[in-house]
């Protein structure tokens, strides 16, 4: 029977405990990944006692109270906190979401926070997402045309053309679908992921774009696009409720199409 087991510094030990204030009715543990690459030590997982009567809702609000009040060193993004930014996307109580957008009493017992899984990781839950960035721009994002558009209007589009786009549009960039997909854990330097062919596919279906062909080209390739195995977890975590998995079905169909 094959093993597998994590190198010796990568195992994640146990961290500090910050315990709540004194007189704390409603406590909340949160354990959260610690990994600071200039200390040379292992990960660890840090637990932080918070009155959550004295916090917000959500467990972004839990961890600027943690930076703000507990320990400053802890490193995270965060932007928008209204769930149109992507900044804040983690792996909260074992799935990929938005901290601004999980609410803490969703979770009855210690919350548990790690980075986005099988991301490379700058520092704590901060994972480096410069891979993943240069996969997108490959997908050309924006709008390619071979006619020059009218001089007096912006190009326009029927009410159901523009209807195509809902479900892709809305699309942040979060990549809690690509990094939940045990496809693009195994062969993401090659396989694109749920993320960027939802994008690749949200310029396809655009009305106005005028290289289809040159798109599909682009996406034919045994690992860009098939290694897609319809798993659903990119659905099923999407923090916006959008189906990239439906998305990548799309785009195999208009492969088939076209042959």
């Amino acid at each position: 029977m094959a093993e597998f087991t994590l190198p010796a510094n990568s195992k994640v030990g146990p961290g500090k405990v910050f315990s709540a204030p004194g007189g704390a009715k409603r406590v909340r543990d949160f354990k959260i990944y610690r990994w600071d690459p200039d200390s040379g030590e292992n990960p660890r997982l840090d637990t932080y006692g918070i009155d959550l009567d004295a916090c917000g809702p959500m467990v972004l609000d839990a961890l600027i109270k943690i930076k703000n009040e507990v320990d400053g060193t802890l490193t995270f993004r965060r932007s928008c906190r209204e769930g149109i930014c992507g900044s804040c996307a983690m792996n909260i109580d074992g799935t990929n979401t938005l901290a601004c957008l999980k609410p803490i009493e969703e979770v009855k017992a210690a919350i548990s926070i790690y980075p986005l899984p099988h991301m490379p990781v700058v520092k704590d839950l901060v994972p480096d997402l410069t891979h993943i960035y240069a996969q997108y721009h490959s997908i050309k994002p924006w709008l390619q045309t071979v006619t020059p558009p009218p001089p007096d209007r912006e190009q326009s589009q029927s009410v159901a053309e523009r209807e195509k786009l809902d479900g892709l549009w809305e699309c942040i960039l979060c990549f809690c679908c690509s990094t939940s997909c045990p496809s693009y854990w195994w062969n993401g330097d090659r396989y694109l992921g749920p993320a960027i062919l939802l994008q690749a596919y949200r310029w396809i279906a655009d009305s106005r774009d005028e290289n289809t062909g040159e798109r599909l080209d682009q996406l034919e390739d045994p690992f860009r696009l098939y290694r897609c195995h319809t798993i659903m977890n990119c659905t099923k975590t999407c923090p916006k409720g959008l189906n990239p998995a439906k998305a990548i079905a799309e785009i195999k169909k208009l492969m088939v199409i076209r042959r």
